[in-house]
């Protein structure tokens, strides 16, 4: 490897370095990601009765540290389910190993991304799970940097940080610049259910997947 190439593992990447490095800008354009707000799927009752289980779930277990693991079995893979990404023409990747360089080959940026959701040849939606004390910050930049490495770069990318407690949903455009925008955080904690929500933007991002694909 040439030795002037600097090599970042995604989990110590920082916006600032994305934003410098690869040109990524962040934009607050109402129309940019309505994808997160605009005719969501409705859930069905059953739906909303595994939900509000999966919620009591979660507040009881939260009273002792959770760890990554915990997080996807006990929030992540409901969540999952509700969505229909267990189901074809859906599949599941996890810890997938991805690569991006900057234009003039002086940096490369590698991890692995926790959940991959996929169809055949197209990304739908990155997910970072991070421990349940760890604020969303630590891992936006991370979802970021393996959002860029999408296989077909002309199409949005979609990402979805969480620490089993709060959750935000990341929309990435690589044409013609590269911008990126946040989605309202929902947080299980908050009256109400706001796995509500989160399940339904799952559910809206593979529609999309399946339209754009």
């Amino acid at each position: 490897m040439n030795p002037s190439v600097q090599t970042i593992a995604a989990q110590d990447i920082t916006l600032h370095q994305l934003s410098e490095t690869f040109g990524l800008v962040r934009t607050d354009e109402a129309q940019f990601f309505p994808e997160w707000q605009d005719n969501l799927p409705e859930l069905s009752p059953v739906e909303q009765q595994w939900l509000d289980q999966v919620k009591d779930d979660y507040l009881h277990l939260s009273q002792y540290p959770m760890l990554e693991p915990i997080v996807k079995m006990v929030v992540l893979s409901p969540l999952l389910s509700v969505a229909g990404f267990y189901r074809s023409p859906f599949y599941l990747a996890a810890e997938h190993e991805v690569r991006i360089t900057s234009q003039d080959n002086g940096t490369i940026v590698h991890g692995k991304i926790d959940i991959l959701i996929c169809q055949p040849q197209f990304w739908i939606t990155v997910i970072e799970a991070k421990r349940a004390e760890y604020s969303l910050k630590v891992g936006i930049p991370q979802a970021l940097a393996y959002m860029m490495a999408h296989p077909q770069p002309e199409k949005p990318a979609f990402g979805l940080v969480t620490n089993g407690t709060e959750f935000i949903f990341i929309k990435l455009s690589q044409q013609p610049t590269s911008r990126y925008s946040f989605s309202n955080e929902f947080s299980v904690l908050n009256q109400g259910n706001d796995l509500y929500r989160v399940a339904g933007i799952l559910k809206q991002l593979g529609r999309i997947a399946q339209s754009l694909s």
